[in-house]
């Protein structure tokens, strides 16, 4: 039988404290949601405890995700950011960063900010799921097809529509907390 709460979370101290403080927690602001975007994308293929361990070289590398700052990077400074031991050394991911950051300067334009974008995909609705095990999570739902195919439209890298419904999760779109956890959107 499963234990109560959210089992993925338990495996380390990082996770944990992840799972207690943001995933699933909503959030509206534009630094946060570009970098938790580019967070799950550095973590295709991989495991989100190897990216969670390597987030504080991430915001060193990138200026703590400023979205400006990453926009400007040069082909010259993502060169040298494959050679940062301390990140996912992969050209094509380094390089979504910059790719990124200049769709999220469009969609700020168009929008208002990043925030309202991402949450006008729900009316600004949080999307709750009842799941009574972990094994019950999606992959992936008409939701995160929908915004993955749009994002993609936009310019955006790494927005397939698994890595997509993960961000959703961490960004507080959608709550996946399972009913046994305290943390879920009905525990009070």
């Amino acid at each position: 039988m499963e234990e109560a709460g959210c089992n993925w979370a338990k495996s380390s101290p990082l996770m944990q404290a992840y799972h207690d403080e943001e995933w699933c927690v909503p959030s509206y602001d534009d630094r946060y949601l570009f970098e938790m975007l580019n967070l799950e994308g550095a973590q295709a293929g991989l495991s989100w405890q190897t990216i969670i361990n390597k987030r504080v070289h991430y915001q060193e590398a990138f200026a703590d995700f400023d979205i400006d700052f990453c926009a400007a990077l040069t082909d010259d400074d993502l060169e040298q950011l494959r050679n940062n031991e301390k990140i996912i050394r992969n050209r094509a991911k380094i390089k979504a960063v910059r790719d990124n950051a200049q769709a999220v300067l469009k969609v700020q334009q168009e929008f208002g900010s990043f925030s309202n974008y991402m949450w006008h995909f729900t009316e600004g609705n949080r999307v709750i799921h009842e799941l009574l095990s972990d094994a019950e999570m999606p992959a992936k739902t008409e939701l995160s097809e929908a915004i993955s195919r749009d994002m993609k439209k936009r310019g955006f890298k790494f927005v397939g529509p698994v890595i997509i419904y993960s961000y959703l999760q961490a960004i507080g779109i959608v709550d996946d907390h399972v009913l046994s956890c305290p943390l879920h959107a009905t525990a009070k």
